[in-house]
């Protein structure tokens, strides 16, 4: 392995993130917003997930695969938080969420718009009490705008902002993303704004309400292919795994599988038709520039498959890499967390779950040069952390007693 910048091992010893004294309440449930309030966890920040002490989050049942007694989905966004199962339908519990607010930094919240503030939970009634809370709200369509009351799911904003008609291959059905795509854009977009706001806050005092919707975050991703609409009038197709200006750009099969290739420019493509030996495409007036490939694609990739598949993937990936040629195996999930470089990198993390036993999940990509990577704290448990919680409020242990027996809390 070649030498590269220093950078603190992530897992060898406990040490404060950025985030450290930053107290976050999570209202969210499902993938959007815990993934989101994982990404502030990781970075140090103290954050207290709030479940209902019934059901707890939906995805604690959304299973198999189970580990142990959790659910594999719950485990994978739920790491470095507390956890108080309290319920909200009940006014003590409500008072009790409303504490917690008070002394919070940052709220998030996925519930359908008009839920938060008919509990009480809303920004303009927890901004009153505390005008510092930096509170964000992750919906479907957003808090404005005619569809501001549907229900919102990941598979209908890939569907109608446009990603899934550009996802699969051209003249077949239309897929969604193999991954819930568009959650997970909401979670960043969340998380890129309250750090945004955080900023603002140090200078003004003041917080303010950030209003994600999955939809703007489909559109927002759109980019080059919106521009290219809006120049040209054409509507984007779909091109596989092809790009829709750049050939060769695409996985293509070889002896043993496929490979993708990235020939982003004219320099790559002299270098890539050589190596297949094919120089004399390289001069072909056919596909000597980006746009005259583009354009001949349907004739340039067949003679192109053609070389590759006299030998295997990696020996092609190899090779390609030593002439400078971005290329790949396209790996299965396995392979991919066992590769190398994903190791070195510390994205596979292991931690100990009281009742899953060893839990392994991947980490977060966010590596800072000043951070010594606290150990991970696993996924908690339905209510693992209300008493002490609690105690933190002030409450004693017989009022704590009182509200266990009660159903408020768990």
């Amino acid at each position: 392995m070649s030498a590269g910048p220093t950078l603190p091992s992530h897992h060898r010893s406990r040490g404060a993130g950025p985030l450290t004294g930053t107290r976050v309440l999570d209202l969210s449930r499902i993938l959007s917003g815990p993934f989101a309030t994982m990404i502030f966890a990781d970075l140090g920040a103290d954050v207290i997930k709030l479940e209902d002490p019934r059901t707890g989050d939906d995805t604690r049942e959304w299973a198999p695969p189970f580990q142990g007694t959790e659910s594999a989905y719950f485990l994978s966004v739920n790491r470095n938080k507390r956890d108080i199962a309290v319920d909200l339908k009940r006014e003590e519990g409500r008072a009790i969420a409303q504490r917690l607010a008070d002394r919070a930094d940052i709220v998030i919240e996925n519930f359908r718009p008009g839920t938060a503030a008919r509990l009480g939970l809303g920004y303009e009634e927890l901004s009153k009490r505390n005008p510092r809370l930096i509170y964000a709200s992750i919906s479907g369509f957003g808090q404005t705008g005619p569809y501001a009351s549907e229900p919102g799911y990941d598979a209908i904003a890939q569907a109608l902002g446009g990603l899934m008609s550009v996802t699969g291959e051209p003249g077949r059905d239309p897929v969604r993303v193999g991954n819930s795509a568009a959650d997970i854009g909401a979670a960043m977009w969340a998380a890129i704004g309250v750090l945004a706001a955080l900023h603002e806050r140090a200078s003004t005092g003041r917080g303010q309400w950030i209003d994600i919707s999955l939809l703007d975050g489909q559109i927002a991703w759109l980019t080059y292919l919106a521009s290219g609409y809006f120049a040209t009038g054409e509507v984007p197709q779909r091109y596989g795994s092809a790009h829709p200006s750049i050939v060769p750009y695409q996985a293509m099969r070889t002896k043993d599988g496929h490979l993708m290739v990235a020939v982003g420019n004219d320099a790559l493509w002299h270098r890539f038709a050589q190596l297949l030996d094919l120089d004399a495409l390289i001069d072909d007036p056919r596909f000597s520039t980006t746009p005259e490939r583009v354009r001949n694609r349907d004739s340039l990739s067949p003679l192109l498959e053609a070389a590759l598949l006299r030998r295997t993937s990696a020996e092609w990936a190899h090779d390609l890499a030593a002439a400078g040629i971005p290329a790949g195996p396209i790996n299965t999930i396995d392979v991919a967390l066992a590769h190398p470089q994903v190791q070195s990198r510390d994205m596979v993390l292991s931690l100990e779950h009281p009742t899953a036993g060893t839990v392994r999940m991947v980490g977060s990509p966010i590596k800072l040069s000043g951070q010594t990577r606290a150990a991970p704290l696993a996924p908690p448990t339905l209510g693992q952390h209300t008493d002490a919680v609690l105690a933190e409020l002030g409450f004693r242990d017989d009022d704590i007693r009182a509200l266990r027996d009660g159903g408020v809390v768990r």
